[in-house]
């Protein structure tokens, strides 16, 4: 099933009004009810001879301020306790984070099959966990945003699931990251919390009525438990709605994810082997932690014992999601155990503990030839500079077999003392100091020479023995490699980070100018790495603005382009014309003197909250523009890239030779 990123993004949003919309009904009916509780208490202990109305707008007042205040107050409790970052959910379920230099096969395995998968969708590479305590087969992604997005994995799905059933598994959770469904099951989670509450008061009211009932009048005392009895059952009652709710916005969003996930690798056996094997497993894909029931919804499978009621069930039945990817399949013609291949897997694959790569020639540290120098950038490992961005658009949130391919490809290039090193925090921050050595031997001497009195010792230890292999990298696999370093990066401390930052935007200004690649790795920096260690601003809420009210920011993007795609003024004022066209500007509206690649970043953050669909036309309105000349070189792609990815939509990779 195709899947459109900006429909699926606008319909998140409308799935989120709706869930919204919907729990608010549900308030609605609990304020109700309470009333009405209150108002019978009332006539409970009226005197005979007293009037009574069962209309008291007063008492209703009050009645909708204590449940809502009540119900937001439990709601802004758990959300503020979950926070953005997934990995706050993947810790309250007891999973553990998996070391990025682990020696364990199977979670080696997991590492790489998530890397492969982040490379190919332009997805931040996450942190993994893992519930070590969890045979069952499942998984879940959790996290606001990609920036802190987690893929937390059961103990039984690594050693239960071969290769191909375990990259079908996690393919189906970077399709919720890529479809934006992280949101929707966080604010589920604290909506539904804030209903519960009202139960929980409920609880205590009865529990203190009990307890010190001796001390109180009768009637009071007797007041106390009816309100307390109604507060429980009512509060109940809410959350029994609430996770209908739930059920059925999470059921379909399951055939989605199953149907992007085999678009994805494009292998439905591996993704059907897994669910098979759910169904042939003692433990399923139960959870025994007692925080499944308020994450159930979160899941590749269902997490919880069999629901009594259908309609309760969050996730679709095992044989349904089966007969969809497999639509001649009869369980009876299973085996006993219904497992789709061997168990034990992650220690039958020999090549799970890392990638082939072969180490390059080694030099003096800070020294290159002076062919080399003069022979300007690395070369591309592909056919050519150029790539084909025509339909880059319509590839956002759409990675294919093709881009995994190509992922898997790049990791098993790259040499494996450089892939090793993004392993651990002090030798990935090397890693991305050499990404950043300039090929003019004088500007690399006097990087490397600033390396040696900034850098920590350990650190720069790393930077000579691995600058030489660094050298030789192909353009098109130094994003990659910082990709990879990402989940090690985030093992820093704060003061650690801050120093890290600094060196690296004092080796970027090194020849007191910025390019495309430093930009690039700047950018991703700032925005993927930095979301861990800065406090989070506070975002405006979101609103479908017009392309107008963002003008400037815009025309700075174009302009940037413009600049990038042209070698004259001429070329230049084409290419601008070409994207500006698309939005109704005029080519005169270039504007040359905030085309600086550092004014980008102040662009994209404007342009932030824009809507999908506006989204959609301004990434069309760049590609136009840097394909105005009919070819765009590879550092253009990944400009169009880090602009996509500024704007929250993940772009699969491009290189040398493809044809999207």
């Amino acid at each position: 099933m195709a899947m459109d990123f900006f429909a699926h993004e606008e319909r998140a949003r409308k799935n989120t009004k709706l869930m919204v919309l919907l729990m608010l009904l549900s308030v609605a009916a609990i304020i109700a009810a309470v009333y009405f509780v209150v108002v019978a208490l009332f006539f409970y202990t009226k005197a005979p001879d007293q009037v009574f109305l069962w209309w008291k707008p007063k008492t209703a007042l009050y009645v909708a301020c204590g449940v809502v205040s009540l119900v937001t107050i439990g709601s802004l409790y758990k959300t503020i306790q979950l926070g953005s970052d997934g990995g706050v959910v993947s810790r309250m379920m007891g999973g553990i984070l998996v070391d990025p230099d682990t020696r364990d096969a199977g979670e080696r395995r997991l590492l790489n099959v998530v890397q492969e998968m982040s490379i190919a969708s332009g997805v931040p590479v996450p942190d993994v966990y893992i519930l070590p305590e969890e045979q069952g087969i499942n998984a879940f992604a959790a996290g606001l945003e990609t920036s802190k997005a987690t893929v937390t994995v059961t103990r039984g799905c690594i050693d239960n699931l071969t290769r191909d059933e375990l990259q079908g598994v996690v393919a189906h959770e970077f399709s919720h990251i890529l479809r934006g469904d992280m949101k929707i099951n966080l604010r589920m989670i604290g909506i539904l919390h804030g209903i519960l509450l009202l139960g929980i008061v409920g609880y205590w009211l009865l529990r203190s009525s009990v307890f010190r009932g001796s001390s109180r009048g009768r009637n009071k005392g007797n007041q106390l438990v009816l309100l307390g009895i109604g507060l429980l059952v009512i509060g109940y009652v809410g959350v029994f709605f609430g996770k209908l709710i739930k059920a059925a916005l999470s059921r379909q969003r399951e055939f989605l994810a199953d149907a992007s996930a085999v678009q994805f690798t494009r292998n439905d056996w591996g993704l059907v082997g897994a669910l098979k094997k759910i169904g042939g497993l003692s433990a399923g894909s139960r959870l025994s932690t007692p925080n499944a029931e308020q994450a159930s919804h979160m899941f590749f499978s269902n997490a919880l014992s069999q629901a009594w009621f259908s309609a309760m069930a969050t996730h679709p039945p095992l044989e349904e999601r089966i007969k969809r990817l497999e639509p001649g399949y009869k369980p009876e013609t299973e085996t006993a155990t219904g497992l789709g291949g061997k168990t034990g897997a992650a220690g039958a694959e020999g090549r799970a503990m890392g990638f082939a790569g072969a180490p390059g020639p080694v030099r003096q540290v800070g020294q290159v030839s002076t062919a080399a120098a003069q022979a300007g950038p690395a070369k591309s490992a592909g056919a050519g500079n150029n790539v084909d961005v025509t339909n880059m658009v319509a590839s956002i949130g759409r990675p294919e077999k093709k881009h995994l391919e190509y992922a898997k490809k790049v990791m098993n290039t790259i040499s494996q003392p450089l892939v090793e090193a993004t392993r651990t925090p002090f030798s990935a921050r090397a890693v991305v100091y050499c990404l950043l050595l300039d090929r003019n031997a004088e500007i690399r001497q006097a990087q490397v020479k600033m390396l040696a009195s900034k850098a920590d010792k350990p650190v720069f230890s790393e930077v000579v023995r691995l600058e030489n292999f660094a050298f030789d990298l192909a353009v098109e696999h130094k994003l990659p490699l910082f990709d990879l370093c990402l989940p090690s990066l985030r093992g820093m401390s704060a003061a650690q980070y801050q120093h890290f930052i600094e060196v690296v935007e004092t080796l970027a200004r090194a020849d007191n100018r910025i390019d495309l690649f430093e930009f690039m790795l700047s950018h991703s920096l700032k925005r993927h790495l930095g979301a861990a260690f800065e406090k989070a601003q506070k975002k405006k809420t979101r609103q479908k603005l017009s392309v107008k009210s963002f003008k400037q920011a815009v025309k700075t993007i174009l302009s940037v382009l413009a600049e990038a795609a042209g070698q004259n003024e001429i070329k230049q004022m084409q290419a601008f014309k070409a994207g500006a066209q698309a939005l109704g500007m005029k080519p005169e509206e270039m504007d040359r003197s905030n085309a600086g690649l550092e004014n980008l970043e102040h662009a994209l953050k404007r342009l932030s909250s824009i809507s999908p669909s506006t989204k959609r036309k301004v990434i069309q309105a760049a590609v136009d523009c840097v394909a105005a000349d009919g070819f765009a070189t590879l550092g253009e792609a990944e400009l169009l890239r880090a602009i996509a990815d500024g704007l929250g939509c993940p772009t699969p990779p491009v290189w040398p030779g493809q044809e999207l």
